[in-house]
């Protein structure tokens, strides 16, 4: 095993989903760091489809209320249609996850006014100082958006790389209407998902809990 190798692997390893941040922000010096290591995500004819709006500052705050104005009164309306199920092993995981959560924080599990609140916590970033909203061309379709899922998943690998925390969340984007508004975003551009990012709080007990993952045989088919 290489070097290089170990290396990835203990960063895969350590990246996790963070739900609590220190409000410290980011040097933008840093955040520049990240995006341009997220950049080297390979891509369909390299067509490099991504484009990404990071918050700082006041901004988050002004983004959060907005975003939170917007759950209350808006119905949601997210540029790709969500999951229609989970079946099997994909809604086994995504219950354990949630379950998993809830116990981390102390909920329990029939306490839906609790649950619910705890699920708003999305809508304010978990505390982070800064959001970062990923968008793609929308003229290249499915595979643009498959490529920028590489571009998430690089920006989550770096993140870790640099000390960060971040959690990649679907949720902010079934609100993509107000948020290209807001940002005055062109129409082009879908809105994929949020990835709120910052300083992980290692005392917050929603980051004290690791997610199960497949064994090789349930996701690797030789032939």
């Amino acid at each position: 095993m290489t070097d290089d190798f170990s290396s990835l692997r203990n960063t895969l390893d350590a990246r996790h989903s963070c739900r609590g941040f220190r409000p410290d922000p980011v040097p933008d010096a840093t955040i520049r760091q990240l995006v341009m290591a997220a950049g080297r995500a390979p891509s369909w004819c390299n067509a490099q489809p991504w484009k990404v709006t990071v918050t700082h500052g006041p901004e988050t705050a002004r983004f959060r209320d907005a975003l939170l104005g917007a759950v209350e009164r808006d119905t949601p309306a997210p540029d790709l249609p969500w999951p229609e199920s989970y079946p099997g092993a994909h809604g086994a995981r995504r219950l354990e996850c949630g379950l998993q959560l809830y116990e981390a924080v102390g909920i329990a599990r029939n306490d839906r006014a609790a649950r619910a609140e705890q699920s708003l916590q999305n809508y304010h970033f978990f505390g982070a100082p800064h959001v970062a909203i990923i968008q793609s061309e929308a003229a290249l379709g499915p595979y643009g958006a498959m490529d920028t899922g590489g571009f998430i998943t690089a920006f989550t690998l770096a993140a870790t790389a640099l000390g960060l925390g971040s959690i990649a969340q679907a949720s902010v984007a079934a609100y993509a209407p107000m948020i290209r508004a807001h940002f005055d975003l062109p129409e082009n551009r879908l809105i994929l998902c949020a990835i709120s990012f910052g300083w992980p709080d290692p005392q917050h007990p929603a980051n004290n809990f690791r997610t199960t993952r497949a064994d090789l045989g349930d996701i690797y088919d030789p032939r």
